[in-house]
């Protein structure tokens, strides 16, 4: 049986002989290509399928026993309960075979959106965001990640970088980090909220499909929490997309999801620029390549917007 890969993500052809059989039996014909989108930093197939009569699907499929096959079913789930009409692809099914499990999913015809100033794409997604967020979450997408605890309310960073700051931490950083661990302290007595949350919002988890405009993929992190999450999660990309922190600051203040709770926006921000901060520094873990350097700039993203929200 498989390990995870020490680099990249597991194929087609890792995936065992019996529950590749039992996908194509699904799905009505075979596979005749494979393609694994760029982006995203787990190791699991992840795997856009051809099959011979011309039909497209999205395959994730890992060993039972790998932590990402759980996620994978949380996933599955949650695809299978939002309400008709949600920026999200359809679960197609969930096959097992071999002790593996792989999920199904429609495939979305499309690149990655361009989140930079000269696209309209960022404007589309901020839209989406706000249609999500503008009401509780229906009930079967609240029981659906029931039980399943959120990440969000974990993250942290600034606490420890206060405790022992590390020699190539920014001095503006630096000077400021009592502050922020005070509002990085703060955030899980924020956390908790009533809305949908992805939880995972990057350029590379969304498809600007060519009937559906853009749409939300991997909703492994899905969960419940206060609306300004996924916004906040969205502005420190668009600076990485070449926004300035001046105008994406602005965005935050004036976006339904973050205008009307400031005080657990920026306490969210600081406790992700923290655990991105924290998290750059440390050992690279098997099979996501390129995670360490992506946090990197992460951090230094969101330390600048919370410069500017902070004055």
């Amino acid at each position: 049986m498989p390990v995870p890969p020490t680099s990249g993500r597991l194929q087609w052809t890792d995936v065992p002989t019996p529950l590749r059989a039992r996908l194509e039996d699904a799905l009505g014909a075979p596979v005749t290509d494979t393609v694994t989108p760029a982006g995203g930093f787990g190791h699991q197939l992840a795997a856009a399928l051809t099959l011979a009569d011309g039909q497209r699907a999205f395959v994730k499929a890992a060993p039972d026993h790998d932590p990402l096959t759980d996620a994978n079913v949380h996933e599955a789930a949650v695809l299978g309960s939002l309400p008709p009409g949600a920026p999200a692809p359809d679960l197609l099914g969930i096959h097992r075979a071999a002790d593996w499990t792989a999920v199904v999913i429609a495939h979305l015809d499309g690149p990655h959106p361009d989140l930079s100033p000269a696209s309209g794409d960022a404007e589309q997604t901020w839209a989406l965001l706000d249609k999500i967020t503008s009401s509780p979450a229906p009930a079967p997408y609240a029981a659906a990640v029931n039980g399943t605890s959120s990440t969000t309310a974990a993250l942290h960073g600034w606490d420890e970088l206060l405790a022992d700051p590390p020699a190539d931490l920014a001095p503006a950083a630096r000077d400021r980090l009592p502050q922020l661990a005070e509002l990085e302290a703060a955030w899980p007595g924020l956390a908790h909220g009533d809305r949908i949350v992805h939880g995972d919002l990057r350029a590379d988890n969304m498809v600007r499909d060519h009937h559906l405009g853009v749409t939300l993929v991997d909703w492994a992190h899905a969960t419940t929490g206060p609306a300004c999450i996924d916004a906040a999660s969205l502005a420190p990309q668009l600076i990485l997309a070449g926004h300035t922190p001046a105008d994406v600051a602005r965005l935050l203040r004036d976006h339904p999801a973050t205008a009307s709770s400031p005080e657990t926006t920026t306490a969210f921000l600081a406790a992700l620029t923290g655990h991105w901060h924290r998290s750059a520094r440390q050992p690279a873990p098997p099979g996501a390549s390129g995670l360490r350097a992506y946090q990197h700039r992460a951090a230094a993203a969101g330390f600048a917007l919370l410069s500017c929200r902070l004055g």
